[in-house]
């Protein structure tokens, strides 16, 4: 006999991780956009430098960076709790360690700014990489995710 979910909860609180990861990934695109931005403006010549300065984009990119974390935190524990309160249980698979592996990406990511912020270049491409490892994964949550929620919503 299958044991009954702990706490089930209404479809349409079961769909707010799915809206908060898309969310999410929008979010991040653009700040990556800043962050590509931020880069272009370290690295101009003084006159155009002088111009791009106006679009305060490393300090949009820093912000939007932290509200990336902050979300991808609250979006993988409550993934989680949303999956345990409606099955009694967790279902370890790709999906799962996927977005346990990307909210380390982000933390380790974001944990680099002190260093990026003294001018370490190392910090910087490290950053890069982290955050593109991120985005790759990113993209594949997205379709392995929506493959979840349509099981939800056919009761399949």
């Amino acid at each position: 006999m299958a044991e009954a979910a702990p706490f089930p909860l209404p479809l349409a609180l079961s769909l707010v991780h799915p809206v908060l990861m898309w969310v999410l990934l929008g979010l991040s695109a653009y700040a990556m956009v800043l962050g590509i931005k931020a880069k272009k403006t370290r690295t101009a010549d003084a006159e155009t430098r002088k111009e791009l300065i106006k679009g305060q984009f490393a300090r949009r990119h820093y912000l939007f960076g932290s509200g990336v974390l902050a979300l991808m935190v609250l979006g993988c524990i409550g993934g989680l709790a949303v999956t345990w309160a409606n099955n009694g249980k967790l279902f370890v698979g790709p999906h799962l360690l996927v977005g346990l592996g990307m909210t380390a990406l982000v933390a380790l990511a974001a944990a680099l700014s002190p260093l990026m912020q003294q001018g370490n270049l190392l910090a910087r491409k490290v950053h890069v990489g982290l955050n593109m490892s991120l985005m790759t994964l990113f993209l594949w949550q997205a379709v392995s995710g929506m493959q979840i929620v349509n099981k939800i919503l056919t009761g399949s």
